[in-house]
């Protein structure tokens, strides 16, 4: 019963999930009843008025302006994690989106200059410790997988004036938006006005500092594409041709 509902959760992002034949009767079982009191946690919100269907918390998650917030179905955060949805528009996750632990997904950390947005599509993976901010807007798009440590930072600070404290310069925004289906390793930093085409692959610890195309390979500090993920398909197929 315990493996016909762990797979039948899983295939939700998966539709060819397969529980691997190693993991024991006792492993499920120990997985189905921490995710049972997850699934308590998270109907603590419907006390706040926050519609969350199926929702899943860790321990010790945290939340600042909740009714800011819009949840998908199927939303896990871990344990630790922080969200905080003061901005002048929503902080939204997908559905299947699934938040790592002590991450901190904030549109806002000021009170005299709100921020924009965040928003986080369906079936997206968040690696633990990811550091998401969305003054300038952040977007994310479906099927995205995300290694430990991810940082997007989608405003800059002004520091032109010598004569001015960069702290009381002001700051731009342009905000960041990252396509779908792309895989972005661990320790990656984006800055502002990066916008990422779907399908990319980012190389753990890059630092991207301007926009990308779609279909590419990026890596390096700072960032720059590598190949074209079109281009290698294309030569695998021109390869086959030839052998055959």
């Amino acid at each position: 019963m315990i493996k016909r509902l762990m797979t039948a959760f899983a295939r939700r992002k998966n539709p060819d999930f397969q529980l691997d034949p190693a993991l024991s009767g006792a492993a499920m079982l120990s997985f189905a009843w921490g995710r049972l009191w997850w699934f308590i946690r998270g109907k603590k919100l419907w006390f706040f008025g926050k519609k969350a269907p199926m929702l899943f918390l860790g321990p010790r998650v945290r939340f600042f302006h909740l009714a800011n917030m819009q949840f998908g179905r199927f939303v896990q955060i871990h344990e630790g994690a922080y969200l905080s949805a003061l901005g002048k528009g929503k902080l939204s996750l997908g559905d299947n989106v699934n938040v790592g632990a002590y991450s901190r997904v904030v549109i806002s950390q000021t009170f005299h200059d709100l921020g924009s947005h965040i928003r986080i599509g369906d079936r997206v993976g968040l690696g633990d410790f990811a550091h998401l901010g969305g003054a300038g807007g952040l977007e994310i798009g479906d099927d995205c997988i995300i290694g430990a440590y991810l940082s997007c930072h989608p405003e800059n600070h002004i520091y032109a004036d010598p004569e001015v404290p960069i702290r009381l310069q002001g700051v731009s925004r342009q905000g960041i938006k990252i396509g779908s289906n792309c895989w972005i390793g661990a320790k990656v930093t984006i800055l502002d006005g990066v916008e990422i085409g779907e399908h990319c692959v980012i190389a753990a610890g890059a630092v991207v500092t301007k926009s990308m195309p779609a279909h590419s390979i990026i890596g390096g500090v700072p960032a720059r594409v590598i190949k074209s993920i079109a281009a290698g398909r294309q030569a695998a197929a021109q390869a086959e041709v030839s052998i055959s």
